[in-house]
């Protein structure tokens, strides 16, 4: 296949890149600073030499998005808004102007979408969807994706959860805090964290491209979430580390600041569940977080 990834050089980007590159296919990235070969400018706002990238591809993915690990005051607020849903415009206009489309086009989301909720588990059929900051950029998101339906192109939107990988993302930093013996739960440690091993987000992918009955929104999820306490003691007993100390709220709020972040992404509970996948027959090489971060911690 040709595949296209807009938005590949982050850690979601890079591992789907080596998976389908492993399998044969031809990966090109759209991305503002390139230094390959298979990699293409864009600006991920206007039309450029790289819209005759996406003719004859097989499979579009959009990964573009201002990292939302950053405080949320109104230049990021906007920044993160702008970049999710001008690059998802303007990959829309070109795909517009194709004359060989892509047969599937997938577009990032995130399972943050749902509110937070300690005990309701979220599918994609009954999960409930709120009205703050984050679920309104993820609505907006989503609707500026659906908002044009071309014929011959099969569209899913991905509610990825937490990715777990050693390369990137969440899990690196948890072991660091872990070992620094910071690994207590954070606030309450109630909330709960949905997540899955990078693996099987890349497969999940490759699934949903080879699935011509996957359309829409597709939770991106194992189907076992682990409360922030009970996740905190799996890894501090994996990493052999005796003891962690608990961060209230009061203490996260400081340090959040300088660390340039937001308390949300340790405190909202994200109870999600992959039922599209599962009743697809979807076969999770990691579905407990146990087996997840032991693989993790072996590789």
């Amino acid at each position: 296949m040709k595949i296209i990834i807009a938005g590949g050089t982050g850690f979601l980007g890079e591992n789907l890149e080596k998976y389908f590159t492993e399998k044969g296919n031809q990966v090109y990235i759209l991305t503002r600073n390139p230094r390959r070969k298979n990699e293409i400018y864009w600006d991920a706002r206007t039309l450029g030499e790289w819209k005759n990238t996406l003719e004859k591809a097989d499979v579009l993915i959009n990964l573009t998005g201002k990292s939302v690990d950053c405080r949320y005051h109104e230049k990021n607020k906007q920044e993160i808004y702008s970049s999710r849903i001008d690059s998802t415009r303007i990959l829309q206009r070109v795909v517009d102007q194709c004359s060989e489309k892509p047969k599937v086009w997938l577009n990032a989301s995130s399972a943050t979408i749902y509110v937070h909720s300690e005990k309701h588990l979220n599918t994609e059929e009954n999960g409930i969807i709120g009205d703050d900051f984050s679920m309104n950029i993820c609505k907006c998101w989503e609707k500026e994706f659906f908002a044009v339906k071309n014929e011959g192109i099969r569209k899913a939107v991905l509610r990825t959860s937490i990715v777990l990988g050693n390369n990137g993302g969440a899990f690196p930093k948890l072991k660091m805090i872990t070992r620094m013996g910071l690994g207590g739960k954070q606030g309450r440690g109630n909330q709960m964290v949905s997540w899955i091993h990078i693996d099987d987000f890349c497969k999940a992918v490759d699934w949903i491209i080879q699935h011509e009955d996957m359309s829409g929104t597709i939770n991106i999820t194992a189907p076992a979430p682990v409360s922030n306490e009970n996740m905190m003691k799996k890894l501090r007993k994996k990493l052999n580390v005796p003891f962690g100390l608990n961060a209230p709220v009061w203490q996260l709020e400081i340090a959040s600041v300088f660390l340039n972040t937001e308390t949300e992404l340790l405190l909202k509970s994200r109870n999600v569940y992959p039922e599209r996948l599962i009743k697809n027959g979807f076969q999770f090489s990691f579905s407990g977080f146990d087996e997840a971060i032991l693989n993790l911690l072996e590789s």
